[in-house]
């Protein structure tokens, strides 16, 4: 009788608009959250409001939005456009690379040691970036790099015949497709294995052939992924700065060094407003593929659950 009367009293309770204890509990489960949260806050939010708002600031400390014409600058654009055509190019060499890999990856056995290798070597080498990657092609095919004085000497090829673009922007396409590949294995491998063999026994079932599997149900499922990859790829690559300040010593061709030279320029004081505006056209960038990555990651995980 006792337990029918605390069943009655709970329901009504529900009726009349009244949260269950578990719900009004569930909120403290939020504070796990809260060293994360502090991190974000202090070590991300802080140094970027930090930043974009030097760019809205004169020298005198008054407000301002005189910098914003920095962005009108050729020499700006061009910058954009350089960082926008190494990004673009190496996220898409990156991105079908690494799902012809991903796609070799499904034949082999997922505790194997073969696949275990590979994603442990992909994992690495997304990684591997900044000096060391910048001083490793350095040495390989740098003007004195030993496939370079191998070619030279053995074959009679030089590849600097036409000039050094190894110190340029054409030279940062070598070293960051090299971290662009393994990212796209590192993040496109969970679609290409969230393929239902179901599928294609369906499709068998039904009398289609693999041109259709592959045609009318892997390229449509793996669209989206893949497009979002190619983003991924693209944000990553033009985000980096490391490596082509190691290569590129002299000019500033893309956005990342332009940042740097408007900041330790000795040539050009005073320029750390023109900073903080490069710095908010590349948040810009940023904020628009990371919404279309968003999206069209939601779009992935409906046939995956």
């Amino acid at each position: 009788m006792t337990t029918l009367t605390e069943g009655a009293r709970r329901a009504s309770s529900v009726r009349d608009g009244a949260v269950p204890t578990r719900v009004r509990r569930r909120p403290a489960a939020w504070w796990g959250l809260t060293p994360f949260a502090l991190y974000v806050v202090l070590f991300l939010v802080v140094p970027c409001v930090l930043a974009l708002g030097t760019g809205f600031v004169s020298s005198d400390g008054a407000p301002t939005l005189s910098g914003l014409a920095a962005l009108g600058d050729p020499v700006v654009l061009r910058a954009f456009g350089s960082s926008a055509l190494v990004s673009g190019v190496t996220a898409v060499v990156g991105a079908l690379v690494g799902a012809v890999v991903c796609w070799g990856l499904t034949a082999l056995r997922p505790d194997g040691v073969v696949r275990s290798l590979i994603d442990s070597a992909a994992s690495v080498l997304a990684q591997f970036g900044g000096v060391m990657l910048a001083f490793a092609f350095t040495a390989t095919i740098g003007i004195q790099g030993v496939v370079t004085q191998l070619l030279l000497t053995r074959v009679g090829v030089d590849i600097f015949a036409g000039g050094v673009w190894f110190y340029q922007v054409p030279g940062l396409l070598l070293p960051y497709a090299y971290f662009q590949v393994p990212l796209m294995v590192i993040v496109f491998m969970p679609a290409v294995t969230g393929l239902k063999p179901q599928w294609q026994e369906a499709v068998a079932t039904l009398g289609g052939t693999a041109r259709q599997h592959l045609l009318r149900i892997v390229v449509p499922v793996l669209a989206p992924a893949f497009v979002g990859s190619l983003l991924l790829l693209f944000a990553n690559a033009f985000s980096s700065y490391a490596t082509a300040a190691a290569l590129i010593s002299q000019g500033s061709q893309i956005v990342p060094l332009q940042i740097r030279a408007a900041l330790v320029s000795e040539t050009a004081l005073g320029r750390e407003g023109v900073a903080g505006v490069l710095a908010l056209g590349m948040v810009v960038v940023m904020v628009v593929l990371m919404t279309l990555y968003s999206l069209l990651q939601r779009r992935t995980e409906r046939w995956q659950r």
